[in-house]
């Protein structure tokens, strides 16, 4: 069966974004995208929310067709372009590249994705991330620390009254040239009773 892998970037602070939208401060270099180039191309399909995958629309389906874009960036344009991709929107008709849109986070549903055959299934965005957690559909977390603090934005997870405590256990780190680590968690039973 396959697995729903949240992968995220956040501040030592928890944010994912500064209270703009801004993401300046990922320190992306070519090191950090080429492994991430490795874990997303092995992806039976990206789920995101529809601000994410128009922010990805808008960018990454012709930027290989940029001379000035080379290395891993020019190759994850392709990545991107040939992977499956499902968008969560209440409000888009349609979508293009490769893009199927869903209306709502309904848990049946993600589980027949889950059993359908292909690789693993990557989520982003942290408004997802939470409908997919409040029905406890995610395997594994892949989180991304970046070596600064930018004091307010949107945070990674959410308070909420509704979530009841995740186990998980390490699976892995890597720490980056950039000072970027990865921490990987994987679903644990709970503590508590074995």
């Amino acid at each position: 069966m396959r697995k729903i892998i949240l992968s995220m970037s956040v501040s030592l602070d928890g944010f994912i974004e500064g209270p703009d939208r801004q993401i300046g401060w990922h320190q992306v270099d070519d090191e950090l995208h080429r492994h991430l180039n490795e874990q997303l191309r092995q992806m039976g399909g990206f789920l995101s929310g529809r601000v994410t995958h128009q922010l990805m629309a808008e960018f990454w389906p012709t930027a290989d067709a940029d001379p000035s874009l080379t290395g891993p960036m020019a190759e994850f344009a392709g990545i991107w372009r040939d992977t499956p991709k499902i968008v969560f929107s209440r409000t888009l008709a349609r979508a293009d590249w490769n893009t199927t849109v869903m209306r709502e986070v309904v848990p049946e549903e993600i589980k027949a994705l889950k059993a359908q055959p292909g690789g693993d299934l990557a989520l982003s965005g942290a408004d997802l991330a939470a409908a997919f957690m409040a029905h406890d559909l995610i395997d594994e977390y892949h989180v991304y620390v970046h070596p600064v603090l930018i004091g307010r934005g949107k945070r990674l997870f959410r308070t909420t009254d509704a979530m009841t405590s995740t186990f998980l256990r390490l699976a892995g780190t890597r720490s980056f040239g950039n000072g970027v680590v990865l921490l990987h968690y994987r679903r644990a039973g709970d503590p508590a009773t074995g």
